[in-house]
């Protein structure tokens, strides 16, 4: 981790929990997913993936800070980062969104959220500043509770379900080892990615890792 970030990922204690928080992060990156065992291994939750691989390379856990959220602060090239995964379902997603706002004063352009998307390839990613939801509707959830699509994203490739599938058993469903491997190594690219947004730009970020 320290190769990739080049400086030191801490854990800012549950000193903060439950209370005013004052210090105001760079940057908030969210994962989006479903919460619960039953969805933990499922195509729609590489978002929380990415976070906790995130969170496992800091060397910190996500705690319970509401009722919509788990999250934890890191310091990334000394900037202060939110890890957030939202406790509500996928298709709720903006509320998790609204409260994290709310809670740190940042703008929307000060958040990143990571989720799949099944009109990628497998393990495919992109980076985009802003946008429609593109038919996702923990998107559709999100620019519905900020009235803004100026946030940006990065989708994961899932790959499509076969035109006979459910789509909705497709994203629910867990892929199989040749796909995960895909995946995941999309996951470290997210995380190099993430760090050229926060230290350059979007655009930077958009123009080495599309």
């Amino acid at each position: 981790m320290g190769s990739i970030w080049g400086i030191r990922l801490e854990y800012i204690k549950n000193l903060i929990r439950g209370h005013k928080v004052n210090l105001k992060p760079e940057l908030i990156v969210v994962g989006m997913g479903n919460p619960g065992p039953d969805y933990a291994a499922s195509r729609h939750n590489v978002g929380f993936w990415l976070i906790d691989s995130l969170a496992e390379k800091a060397g910190v856990r996500l705690s319970r800070t509401h009722k919509t959220t788990y999250s934890t602060h890191v310091e990334i090239h000394e900037k202060l980062v939110v890890l957030a995964r939202p406790r509500t379902y996928v298709n709720r997603t903006g509320e998790a969104i609204s409260y994290l706002l709310n809670r740190y004063g940042v703008r929307p352009t000060q958040l990143v959220i990571v989720y799949d998307d099944i009109h990628l390839p497998v393990g495919k990613l992109r980076i985009r500043a802003k946008g429609s939801a593109g038919g996702h509707n923990g998107i559709r959830s999100v620019i519905c509770a900020l009235d803004s699509n100026q946030f940006p994203r990065i989708r994961i490739g899932v790959g499509s379900p076969e035109p006979e599938d459910d789509q909705i058993g497709y994203v629910l469903g867990v892929p199989d080892d040749e796909d995960r491997s895909a995946i995941e190594h999309s996951i470290s690219v997210g995380i190099q990615a993430i760090s050229t947004l926060l230290c350059k730009s979007v655009d930077t970020a958009m123009s080495e890792y599309n």
